[in-house]
């Protein structure tokens, strides 16, 4: 196959994800941070607790249990780095744009005019962490999208902002 199809193939793909003449609005760095420690506070303890019951039959599986958990935990903690910068979220005209993915690259285009409602989440670790989430409902559930990790008020304004907009457009129908 010649490699420069292989490349043009390629530009046109990332074509599809590039990002519009507005910039991107990117979550806040505390969900980074966020699921990193959940990570930690989640990973020792499953691995101490795999680690005494492999010591119990063999030493040397204690060892190898404790050295999978480092390996896994320095994996995760390097996937929730590339997950949080893959994060984004544009405001244009007539729609929202939300990206995200590193692996599998996502784009979901919402037109303001299609959206239903618009939900504010925040449970007790992204609270405690001043985080929140936008989850914007659509008529189909394939188009539902959401947004993690934005602070509170960004969040209140960006749903007041999407409601008032997607009035306006609906009422246009």
């Amino acid at each position: 196959m010649d490699t420069r199809m292989d490349s043009r193939m390629d530009s046109r793909m990332d074509a599809a994800f590039a990002p519009p003449q507005e910039s991107w609005i990117r979550v806040s760095p505390r969900l980074r941070i966020m699921r990193r420690i959940l990570l930690v506070a989640w990973g020792v303890p499953v691995t101490a607790v795999l680690a005494g019951v492999a010591g119990w039959f063999a030493p040397w599986l204690a060892a190898v249990v404790v050295l999978a958990g480092l390996a896994l935990g320095g994996w995760g903690w390097w996937l929730i780095g590339r997950n949080y910068a893959s994060w984004g979220y544009a405001e244009r005209e007539d729609d929202l744009l939300i990206t995200h993915g590193f692996m599998f690259r996502e784009l979901v285009v919402v037109p303001y005019g299609r959206m239903q409602f618009v939900d504010v989440k925040a449970g007790p670790v992204e609270r405690k962490f001043g985080i929140a989430s936008v989850q914007l409902h659509t008529a189909s559930p394939g188009t539902d999208a959401r947004i993690p990790g934005i602070p509170p008020e960004e969040a209140a304004r960006l749903r007041d902002r999407l409601t008032e907009l997607g009035e306006a457009r609906l009422a246009g129908l």
